[in-house]
């Protein structure tokens, strides 16, 4: 990686050399990446030891087009097709790809799209990874919303039509402790019929506590599978840690968790490499909790305030499309998110073949739905964004451009009896 992914330390505010002083004095400082420290949960599962023997085996070189054509024939696809299906050889099959792709995507689940949006609550880091906006280095307006804000922006969101939400943070359990989330938790089952978190990992008795304030589901992406890579981003705090991250959504099953959602970040390191580990960890999850809904992401690496040169490495749209394809392919069952990192034309192409939820009316600031959803000027209570996105489609926009392609956008098809 370059080294303009860096900030430099002697430009930091004050706030900011407090927190590096104090993250510097923290224990997980510089520690070993593949140690958990005292407080984490060590659990016992063999779904670690399975994916990182074929994720560090993959030599996606050696597939030909033979494999390839092997691979789409094929009735039920094996870990060995998918393979096939995600090396290079396979790209000039995508049309292919992308009808069998199509035919899946439609025998299990319809002509529906699901609609979501996300809300960050919160963009206060204790974590330094150098892709990241919400860096703890990096110089942006800080915010944690009271409970109060929190009440009024997801009002402001339920009064679009949204029925379900994705709560945020920053990873910092000091700023958004596990009582701070889950209250915010329950305000939005009070709007909500589907309540997700994307926040810091946590212990499985924090995972069954934010489970009873009204969870359904964890997503938690593992950023890249690549273990050598992943010390040279994540430079401190807790996020360091890979084994602990890697276990999250196995945690978050053990706590009565519905559902969980993976993914990589893709453009951080080798990307085939990657989309097959979480594919992977997808895979090896599901049949060892068969109960669980479980879903992909596919998200590149997006520009971040104080350094615009941020982007995915080698990953174009139609690699994506691949990926995608190759997932739906693999995983007719599993959900697949397609954010609004990526373009309205991507997104709307690509729904009609393997995505099956997308969110809408997306903001990755904080404290400012209000001024998205009804077009009043920007308050200055509100915290700087975490990533620039692709797509800002308003959700009756989304809405309505879904329709347009022929497929039925949905709110939210569950019901709590």
């Amino acid at each position: 990686m370059e080294n303009h992914f860096l900030i430099d330390s002697d430009e930091l505010s004050e706030a900011g050399l407090e927190r590096k002083h104090r993250i510097e004095n923290d224990p997980s400082f510089r520690t070993d990446h593949m140690a958990y420290l005292p407080e984490m949960d060590v659990i016992e599962s063999d779904v670690c030891k399975n994916v990182m023997e074929h994720f560090e085996s993959y030599d996606y070189s050696k597939y030909t087009a033979k494999d390839v054509r092997r691979a789409l024939d094929s009735e039920r696809c094996s870990i060995e097709d998918f393979k096939a299906l995600l090396s290079p050889a396979a790209e000039p099959f995508l049309e292919q790809m992308a009808e069998k792709a199509q035919r899946e995507t439609s025998k299990h689940f319809g002509n529906t799209v699901y609609l979501f949006t996300p809300i960050y609550i919160a963009n206060y880091c204790e974590n330094y990874c150098v892709y990241c906006g919400f860096n703890c280095y990096n110089r942006i307006k800080r915010m944690k919303l009271s409970y109060e804000q929190i009440e009024h922006e997801m009002k402001v969101i339920a009064d679009s039509g949204m029925e379900e939400i994705l709560i945020l943070t920053g990873e910092s359990p000091v700023n958004s402790d596990i009582e701070y989330i889950g209250e915010a938790c329950k305000i939005a089952r009070k709007y909500f019929r589907m309540v997700g978190v994307e926040i810091y990992p946590v212990n499985v008795k924090d995972y069954k506590y934010l489970h009873e304030c009204g969870v359904d589901y964890v997503t938690v992406f593992q950023e890249t599978y690549d273990t050598v890579k992943y010390e040279q981003f994540h430079l401190m705090g807790n996020k360091r840690v890979w084994p602990y991250r890697f276990d999250a959504q196995e945690r978050a099953l053990m706590g009565g968790m519905r559902g969980v959602a993976f993914s990589a970040l893709l453009g951080l390191s080798d990307f085939r490499k990657d989309a097959l580990a979480s594919a992977l960890h997808v895979y090896f999850l599901q049949r060892k909790y068969p109960y669980a809904e479980m879903s992909l992401s596919c998200p590149r690496l997006r520009p971040i305030i104080n350094n615009e040169t941020i982007n995915p490495l080698d990953v174009g749209e139609r690699q994506l499309c691949q990926i995608l394809c190759a997932y739906r392919i693999f995983l007719p069952f599993c959900g697949i998110t397609v954010s609004s990192r990526e373009t309205a034309e991507f997104r709307n192409g690509i729904v009609k073949i393997a995505a099956t939820k997308v969110s809408a009316g997306v903001s990755t600031g904080i404290g400012d739905h209000e001024q998205k959803y009804s077009g009043k000027e920007k308050s200055e209570q509100s915290g700087d964004e975490q990533f620039e996105i692709s797509d800002g489609r308003s959700l009756d926009r989304m809405y309505e451009d879904i329709e347009c392609e022929g497929l039925q956008p949905v709110y939210n098809d569950y019901v709590y009896l």
